[in-house]
């Protein structure tokens, strides 16, 4: 690294370029000359920790080659080495701030102005470092360091120097690295993540970004009520973007493609004047909890040049991780999760992100780089500013606070239990609600084919409808209050308990009668948004409920049902089952 990125002058054009020069440069930047007592005292650490970058950005350089084929006892030796050497810069700075501390006495003003400014915090900050959890940082702004460092921040050049949590905050910034990791495993350096203050902030920022005036957007029907209300109202009102939107049935790529097709022939006159075709899809679907075939999707919009946004909030990177398919061309383009829902998994808070490649989403200002836009397609130019971080976030403000950021990180701990719980309690619902023949039950598992495709161990979305014959309105309304408390009556989802809901009457009564017919949506359609209470006694209350508000409609309807023995076997085979194949698809560390 240039000498210069540790110096205070980082000038288009600078004086000095050897250390010495340097180093006297800094120096006489803050009002020290060469030949005074303060500058022969300071002079031999400066040298020091500019040597020390050197060495440090020659580590980083060897690990990078290193760690492709050192066994894993030479990985453990070098990362606990590393670690020590962290605690030992950390002890150096904190020492340093012993001198500090006593210059800043001596800069003492009168008590009022001591009462203003409160602790100098940079002081006493160093051992947060070493915080065995991610620090919630309660700041809007930061201390900064210098004009050249905090004019290189505002264009995206120097990330130790945070500017505002308006844009970044270190605890937003940890929680995106962890679902990037998440998401992506060993190809985590590819990829980025922004966070926002809900899911919906998400995809509003991810389609601004993308859609222009009177552009096409392709979209499955089976989607969340607040995004159709969105993408409908918002972005296709002609007074706004004129957005041209179209929509698919069904769930497999020979579905998409026959869209397309339509939609390429339907829009013939706007792509011929450079509109652009994007396709929106979310996977597992609300309310039936259906998986689309994404890899099949990406694959054809992508062979055509179409960029796609897939929200995956229901699947969770637990059952489906669309940025690790082995092939890139089946890939979604941006990955979008509300993490209110199943990522932190109690209801506490609110947010969402977007995860798109490194490129796609920010290069700092100013600066170009080549990418390939689309799987075996040339390469071609972007330009800073039309990176998601620019164009988008760092203007409109939609920002994932400390706190919350936090929350989620100590949701998605326990994400891997949840889901595997809500999975089990899903397939024994499931086979339960078939077993009644008047009760026509919309789920994934009805789809063995795909979740065998797409989903880990072709496990289900924790999500569902049911249709249950019932005429008398009044009736079925008194019927879905009854299941409360053991059903939580709440409009959200991927919560620990069961929530049930009307999507006609709450999360889908923006949609019209055409587009609730067209989803297979009923005013006596019922949601299920599975928990991971005991499934005994979901069923033994709903098997109660039934008895008393449909049985005197629908004579024995509560009868209907497998036996209460059938349904304590199918508890424990499914149990079983899932956990044997969920421990058999861990791979061993011993075999690697």
């Amino acid at each position: 690294m240039t000498k210069r990125l540790l110096s205070p002058n980082r000038a288009d054009e600078p004086h000095y370029s050897d250390l010495e020069n340097v180093i006297q440069e800094q120096l006489e930047y803050f009002g020290i000359q060469k030949g005074t007592e303060v500058f022969d005292q300071i002079i031999p650490l400066l040298r020091n920790i500019y040597k020390a970058e050197d060495h440090i950005d020659h580590i980083w350089s060897f690990a990078t080659d290193y760690l492709l084929y050192a066994k894993h006892k030479d990985k453990i030796a070098l990362f606990n080495a590393n670690k020590f050497i962290c605690f030992q810069l950390a002890k150096l700075l904190d020492n340093l701030q012993n001198p500090l501390r006593k210059e800043f006495r001596e800069l003492r003003a009168n008590d009022s102005t001591q009462y203003a400014k409160g602790p100098y915090s940079m002081i006493d900050n160093i051992p947060a470092i070493f915080s065995s959890q991610p620090v919630i940082v309660k700041t809007a702004t930061y201390i900064y360091s210098c004009i050249d460092w905090i004019r290189d921040s505002f264009q995206g050049k120097e990330f130790l120097q945070s500017i505002y949590s308006r844009l970044l905050n270190p605890t937003s910034i940890s929680l995106a690295n962890y679902i990037v990791e998440l998401e992506c495993g060993y190809e985590a350096d590819r990829y980025m993540a922004l966070n926002f203050n809900s899911g919906m902030s998400a995809i509003d920022a991810t389609l601004s970004h993308l859609l222009g005036y009177g552009d096409i957007l392709i979209l499955n029907k089976n989607i969340y009520g607040g995004s159709h209300q969105l993408i409908y109202d918002w972005f296709g009102k002609n007074s706004n973007l004129d957005i041209a939107i179209e929509a698919f049935s069904g769930v497999e790529e020979p579905d998409f493609k026959a869209c397309f097709r339509a939609t390429r022939k339907k829009y013939a006159d706007r792509l011929k004047a450079g509109k652009n075709i994007y396709v929106f899809i979310e996977s597992p679907c609300n309310p039936h909890g259906y998986v689309l075939d994404v890899p099949g999707i990406c694959r054809t919009s992508h062979q055509n040049q179409v960029t796609v946004i897939l929200d995956s909030t229901v699947a969770t990177p637990f059952l489906i991780k669309p940025l690790k398919h082995p092939a890139e061309i089946e890939r979604p383009d941006f990955l979008i999760h509300s993490y209110t829902k199943d990522l932190q998994g109690h209801g506490t808070t609110t947010g969402g992100c977007v995860i798109g490649k490194n490129e796609r989403i920010f290069i700092p200002k100013g600066e170009k780089v080549q990418i390939k836009d689309f799987p075996g397609k040339d390469l071609k130019e972007i330009g800073w500013e039309n990176t998601m971080f620019w164009n988008v976030y760092y203007i409109k403000g939609a920002f994932l606070d400390s706190e919350k950021a936090f929350d989620v990180i100590e949701g998605i701990k326990t994400l891997e239990h949840r889901m595997l719980a809500k999975c089990i309690n899903t397939v024994v619902l499931h086979d339960y609600f078939k077993s009644n023949k008047l009760i026509n039950v919309k789920s994934s598992l009805c789809q063995k084919d795909l979740l065998a495709k797409i989903t880990y161990l072709a496990l289900p979305a924790p999500l569902m409808t049911l249709d249950i014959p019932v005429k008398d309105i009044q009736r079925f309304k008194s019927f879905v209050d009854s299941l409360s408390p053991m059903f939580g009556g709440m409009v959200s989802l991927g919560q620990t308990d069961t929530i049930i809901s009307c999507p006609a009457l709450t999360t889908h009564s923006e949609l019209s009668q055409e587009f609730l017919k067209e989803a297979d949506i009923t005013p006596t359609t019922l949601r299920i948004a599975v928990g991971m209470e005991d499934v005994l006694d979901l069923i033994f209350h709903f098997k109660n409920s039934a008895e008393l508000f449909i049985d005197p409609e629908i004579n024995n309807f509560s009868k209907g049902f497998m036996s209460d023995e059938e349904v304590v076997n199918l508890r424990k085979e499914t149990y079983l089952n899932i956990h044997e194949r969920h421990i058999a698809s861990k791979k061993s560390p011993f075999s690697q």
